[in-house]
């Protein structure tokens, strides 16, 4: 029997026979099945294969190359698949082979005379279906350059399509379903004037009219700036309708097929890459909750905020991410967690989500305005885990985005409502301790002997100690933390001795609680846990709640109850684990064996411990990690890049655990000093990455940074309401500039906000960082584009260090701003100065920002000779320190002295290698930077098509980013120097169509090296 084969080539080629994927190895062996799949039926002949392998350079005996692959290709999908014919070859499709693009085009035919025919239910579904069949860009994995002529024809259909769907929608009257998909669309095709006609329309019919006349000034000033042009006559005529309020404008009333009103359910939108959230995927299995799942499903219909309450422990997180993951298909726009737990300063709230979101904003306006934007017209939910310790900024947050966002739908947890408007609450109860109705075992049990067998000790929990499991469940209260916990002990005990282990150390579980004591003479906070869950905290407020609030509390059994078994877990370890377990809550996030050596080991001699007389010493810190995680408290995460800084392991403890820890930390009276000495660490790990900053762990040093934001924020939280540790949590701000770090994360907002919250309580007269934080201030501010403040920073930087001569750091900061914001020439002179003394006094880091910057200053605004004199000083002292971020603007600023003192043509291999560079370290702020200049040497190459599409890439990563390019003086002449050259020279439509292919990228990058490639053959082969 022959075998069917289907094939794919809306999306990477794929090829299924029989249902099974098939592999077909090398990549020119997909490209020759792809050129006859665009031909399919036809014959394509050999010169046009010979084309599409090789373009104009194919190599000797390129015709011969061809028969070989062809054949190859017939040994893989059989002779009757791919025939040979006298001019050439064809692949048949008959015979149940089936090509995605065929059905595509037949199922948009379809769907287009469907809407002819006044059909819009059938024509959604049709066109939905038609959509569907999309998996990315047409033949993504294959060389773009070889299809250049057939992938922009596909895309044009695709876009089609989903006009006409869109289309669809609206005579359906659900214009609100095609809102989060204008949204999208709008975005990625900013010049497409009639997504922009639609959406108008959308709005205006989901009675949203003043938002429909918002996008057309908005799409009015985009055309303006981009094209020089008015809106064309569809958008004018639309918008005068709108204005005079024409009753034709009015939405459809949706019909059944009977010519019934029906209310508008959602319709199914068509999919698109990349918008199914960041859900994380389950490692264990998920046990019971079918009616709470059921309930969940049921409130997220009725209210747009639900908020899960109950106990640490009571798997409020779980039920959450599993209720996600079943309703997630009805939010078109993915299903997005956003964790708030390592999350310590309410005002980050916001930035936390919109970090989850994937939004990275360097502009001034705030994180809370960009999540709205961005939520505004999308229909997605959002998951808010571990509310309770920031529940009014939270619910400020809820309130806004709900506001400004009508399709959104929040699921939070908290261990006490947000008391928002509208908030339906879920009490998430302990698991089932009843046998299930037949006689099957309770929810409770059946989670014991799952996490049992999970640890390979499925004998000990077998048929003849049922009863014993049922009754350790009960006396855990159904609490799946506390049975977690459990079954972990099964390895080493049975159920029976377990429970005996239970009566004997845990009274609390059975006496009033002010009765209770815990194990090895640690006593149990008499107040317990505070509203928010916060144990031990005496003023019952956690960070963020304002005084007076009504704070929802859990019952009070379910805290004992969950005690009780930290206090167990507790008293299985030693007194060494046990002070270390406290002394690691201190850490928010994750944390490395450094990190857990310096902060809770003690100084010899010095023991800070009352229960453990010995203290803890450095030795002994990996000892007691691991006996830690053996014993569950400690989750280890595995390093995953190499490298002196990348590679090593990490450790967390889980959050109920560590507000465990810091409960007992604060019993013992330590809390203080351990996050003193915190702080003092991540002083000193901040201030090592400034001083070895342009050197060979340059790269190391970026990627541990980012990975170690979660305690540098909590230190810098510690600093900043602890008297006397401002100047600390200001350095760390500092260093952390210095390093580059929040550039290379896209978190330049977030330095802002620290330095700005810091630096009133930094007391003057301390020397180097009295000056250091407002010429940070400053940077910030110029990068930032916010020129304003910038001035009131730079006189701040003046009025620190009066007289003459002026600290290298003010002549560095005074010689940028001259550069960026008037662009005066003056800054050559400014800037080499400052390099000089920088290099004077051993600051290899900063010597070399202002290398960087004089060698940028000498390109803009210098001769030939200076600008040759700076840029290969620059690029000599890069390699030399062997610093790889160093390196790629070294590259940068090769590529840009080039082209404005040299030949342009050479500056394109030194910018293509930046590109690369800045990829492989996974760097999202460099190539705003490059992606512009490489646009600029195309138009000065007279290049005028592609730099058109460069200049879309360049201004969807400025979009990614916030990078503010075009405010820079320097940066924004030459950017309108190059768009009007380029306009000059192509239509408006051929700029606009090129200008969108750019910005609509999925990978900017790679279509910038294929553009600056094709370029740089003819010469450079």
């Amino acid at each position: 029997m022959n075998a069917s084969y289907e094939f794919g080539i809306l999306g990477p080629l794929v090829v299924t026979r029989d249902g099974r994927n098939m592999s077909l190895g090398a990549a020119q062996l997909r490209t020759l099945l792809a050129a006859l799949l665009l031909d399919a039926g036809r014959v394509v002949p050999v010169d046009a294969l010979v084309d599409r392998l090789w373009g104009e350079c194919p190599p000797r005996g390129a015709r011969n190359a061809v028969q070989n692959y062809v054949l190859r290709l017939r040994r893989a999908l059989g002779p009757e698949v791919v025939r040979t014919d006298r001019r050439g070859y064809a692949l048949d499709t008959e015979g149940g082979h089936r090509l995605d693009a065929d059905r595509f085009a037949s199922l948009t035919r379809e769907g287009a005379a469907a809407l002819d025919a006044d059909r819009p239910e059938r024509a959604l579904e049709l066109l939905g279906e038609a959509l569907a069949l999309w998996r990315g860009e047409p033949l993504a994995d294959l060389e773009p350059e070889r299809f250049r002529d057939v992938v922009p024809v596909l895309c044009e259909q695709r876009l089609a399509a989903e006009e006409s769907w869109i289309d669809a929608a609206i005579r359906r009257g659900r214009p609100a379903d095609a809102l989060p998909e204008l949204r999208r669309l709008t975005g990625l095709h900013p010049l497409r004037e009639r997504f922009w006609a639609q959406r108008m329309l959308a709005l205006y019919q989901c009675g949203r009219q003043g938002e429909a006349l918002a996008s057309y000034r908005e799409i009015s000033v985009l055309l303006a700036e981009e094209l020089g042009v008015d809106p064309g006559t569809e958008l004018k005529a639309l918008h005068q309708r709108m204005v005079m309020a024409a009753p034709d404008l009015a939405p459809a009333v949706p019909r059944t097929g009977t010519g019934s009103a029906v209310s508008a359910a959602p319709a199914v939108p068509p999919p698109g890459p990349g918008r199914s959230g960041n859900l994380p995927a389950e490692t264990t299995s998920f046990i019971g909750r079918e009616k709470e799942l059921a309930e969940a499903e049921r409130l997220l219909g009725l209210s747009r905020l639900v908020t899960f309450t109950g106990v640490g422990g009571v798997g409020k997180t779980r039920l959450a991410l599993r209720t996600a993951r079943r309703v997630a298909a009805a939010f078109p726009d993915g299903a997005w967690l956003v964790d708030l737990a390592a999350v310590a300063d309410p005002a980050l709230v916001e930035r936390a989500v919109a970090e989850s979101l994937g939004l990275r904003d360097q502009s001034t306006r705030s994180a809370t305005d960009t999540v709205a934007d961005h939520l505004r017209a999308r229909r997605p939910l959002l998951v808010l885990d571990n509310c309770e310790h920031l529940v009014d900024a939270a619910a400020t947050l809820v309130l806004r985005l709900l506001r400004a966002a009508p399709d959104l739908r929040v699921l939070a947890t908290s261990r006490e409502r947000l008391g928002v408007p509208g908030e339906h609450l879920l009490l998430v109860p302990c698991l089932t301790l009843r046998e299930e109705r037949g006689g099957g075992a309770c929810e409770a049990v059946r989670l014991l002997y799952d996490r049992a067998a999970a640890c390979a000790v499925a004998r000990r929990t077998g048929e003849g100690d049922g009863e014993s499991a049922a009754e350790l469940c009960r006396r855990l209260d159904g609490i799946p933390l506390a049975i977690e916990l459990a079954a972990v002990r099964l390895s080493s005990l049975s159920v029976e001795e377990v429970l005996e282990r239970l009566e004997d150390r845990f009274r609390l579980l059975s006496a009033p609680r002010h009765l209770s004591h815990g194990p090895a003479g640690w006593p149990v906070a008499l107040d317990g846990p505070g509203p928010g869950g916060v144990p031990g905290q005496a003023s019952g407020l956690v960070p963020g709640q304002a005084p007076g609030r009504a704070p929802v509390l859990a019952p009070g059994r379910y805290l004992q109850t969950l005690r009780g078994v930290m206090d167990w877990s507790h008293g299985l370890c030693t007194p060494g684990e046990r002070l270390l377990w406290a002394r690691l809550s201190v850490f928010v996030g994750c944390f490395d064996l450094r990190a857990a050596e310096a902060v809770c080991a003690d100084e010899a001699g010095r023991p800070e411990s009352c229960e453990a007389a010995e203290g803890i010493a450095r030795e002994d810190v990996l000892d007691l990690i691991d006996g830690l995680v053996h014993k569950s408290v400690v989750t280890v995460e595995p390093a995953v890049s190499p490298g002196r800084h990348g590679g090593a392991t990490r450790y967390r403890l889980l959050e109920t655990i560590r507000q465990y820890g810091t409960d007992r930390l604060r019993a013992a009276g330590s809390s203080t000093g351990l996050l003193v000495r915190h702080c003092e660490y991540y002083r000193a790990l901040t201030a090592s990455a400034a001083a070895e900053w342009c050197g060979p762990d340059e790269a190391g040093w970026l990627e541990r940074l980012r990975r170690e934001l979660p305690n540098i924020r909590s230190a810098l939280d510690f600093c900043r309401v602890s008297p006397g540790l401002a100047p600390t949590g200001a350095a760390i701000v500092v260093d952390l500039t210095r390093t580059r770090c929040w550039f290379f994360g896209s978190t330049l907002g977030e330095a802002r906000h620290w330095i700005d919250s810091l630096s009133p309580l930094v007391d003057p007269g301390l020397g180097e960082l009295t000056v250091m934080v407002p010429v940070m201030k400053a940077f910030v501010a110029i990068i930032q584009g916010d020129h304003s403040a910038a001035e009131a920073h730079l006189a701040e930087c003046r009025a620190v260090a009066p007289g003459t001569p002026r600290p290298a750091p003010v002549v560095y900061i005074e010689g940028v701003y001259a550069l960026l914001v008037p662009g005066e020439p003056a800054s050559i002179a400014q800037l080499a100065s400052a390099r000089g003394e920088f290099i004077a006094a051993g600051r290899t880091g900063d010597a070399h920002m202002a290398t960087m910057f004089w060698a940028m200053a000498a390109a803009f605004l210098g001769d030939r000779a200076e600008a040759r004199l700076a840029c290969d000083t620059y690029v000599a002292e890069a390699e030399s320190a062997g610093a790889e971020w160093a390196r790629t603007w070294a590259q940068w600023c090769t590529g840009l002295t080039e082209l404005l003192h040299g030949e342009p043509r050479r500056g394109l291999a030194p910018l293509c290698d930046a590109l690369v560079r800045q990829r492989a370290l996974d760097d999202n702020w460099g190539p705003a930077w490059t992606l512009e200049t490489l646009a600029w040497t195309l138009g000065a190459l007279g290049h005028h098509d592609r730099a058109a599409v460069v200049l879309g890439a360049a201004h969807r990563y400025r979009q990614v980013t916030g990078a503010r390019i075009t405010e820079l003086r320097p940066f924004g002449t030459l950017h309108a120097r190059t768009r009007a050259l380029v306009q000059e020279h192509m239509a408006a439509g051929a700029y606009a169509g090129a200008w969108e292919r750019g910005a609509t990228a999925e990978d900017s990058i790679a279509l910038a090296l294929g553009i600056a490639h094709e370029v740089r053959r003819p010469t450079d082969r």
